[in-house]
């Protein structure tokens, strides 16, 4: 049986809660304890959440823990010292501390994430790195590993970190069984994109927008900036500054991470060669994808189509 605390604060986001019910499900799946569950809080007691409903905690103690979790805030906010004191105290001894969404935050004030790799919710990412330099920060993942430090995207990615928990103690026949009954995928690798490019990139002008479409329907012709601003109806140099404006990047990385997004879906789908994906999907050949997938993904093509045809055997 595995001792595992969720470590929660006042005004702690509910959602975080979301992977317990992965811990829960495997106790039902296996018909046995795997995993006790409490929840801690510095005082005890009742701690309301983001919805300003009360949960009953005990309060920090000495007894040891397989696995800590920490929750986040939606409005995050300095960390306690004793909060922090017993993050440090705590990790000689337990085998894996966690955060799930802005939780990493936490975990950056202890020090606990200095010199790894972390994510943390998009939306405060840069933030984070901003006030923890030492922290190797790689916003557009779904959950990272790095020694006994897990940490989580945003929301819903928390149960899949409980799940990538779940399948690293137990084995991934009763993750994806658990996975199944929680009705969720089972689970998303956590090498995968937050975003989507294709959602992502959205304009605020019709001629901008036109010009977005074009490049989605044409991937694999050369879309230079001077095509783009002809389907937009706009002089290169007006086109070019209008884009940025509006996307927040250059036409040529704009097509790029569009390019990677389709050739992922291809990679993902279908039992197509690297060199034809790379193919369909625009790339010069299969070299600048591999290249391109390292600059968006942080993986190659190659790591992609392996995860995704585990995830299909599991």
């Amino acid at each position: 049986m595995l001792r595992t605390a969720f470590v929660v604060s006042p005004g702690f986001q509910m959602m975080s809660f979301a992977a317990m019910s992965v811990f829960e499900m495997a106790n039902y799946t296996a018909g046995e304890v795997l995993y006790d569950i409490r929840l801690l809080s510095e005082s005890g007691g009742a701690v309301p959440s983001s919805l300003g409903m009360p949960i009953e905690t005990e309060r920090f103690h000495k007894q040891a823990f397989d696995t800590l979790i920490v929750g986040g805030l939606l409005a995050p906010l300095p960390s306690s010292n004793g909060l922090l004191s017993f993050l440090r105290r705590a990790l000689p001894v337990t085998r894996r501390i966690a955060s799930i969404c802005t939780g990493a935050l936490v975990l950056a004030e202890a020090g606990l994430l200095d010199g790894r790799r972390a994510t943390t919710h998009w939306l405060v990412a840069r933030e984070l790195q901003a006030r923890f330099p030492k922290v190797r920060m790689e916003e557009d993942r779904i959950f990272i590993v790095d020694g006994p430090i897990w940490t989580s995207a945003g929301m819903t990615s928390g149960v899949d970190l409980a799940l990538g928990m779940l399948e690293d103690d137990f084995g991934r026949g009763i993750a994806r069984s658990v996975a199944q009954k929680l009705v969720v995928y089972h689970r998303r690798s956590g090498g995968q994109s937050q975003h989507s490019a294709l959602l992502e990139l959205d304009a605020k002008s019709d001629r901008i927008q036109s010009a977005l479409d074009y490049a989605k329907r044409n991937l694999q012709t050369p879309l230079s900036v001077e095509k783009l601003a002809e389907a937009a109806h706009l002089s290169p140099r007006q086109f070019s500054r209008a884009f940025r404006a509006e996307t927040g990047q250059s036409p040529a990385k704009a097509v790029e991470q569009l390019r990677v997004e389709a050739a992922r879906v291809m990679l993902e789908q279908s039992r197509h060669p690297v060199d034809i994906v790379a193919a369909e999907a625009g790339f010069a050949d299969s070299e600048r994808m591999r290249r391109a997938f390292l600059r968006n993904v942080g993986q190659p093509p190659q790591a992609i189509r392996r995860n995704a045809r585990m995830e299909a055997l599991g």
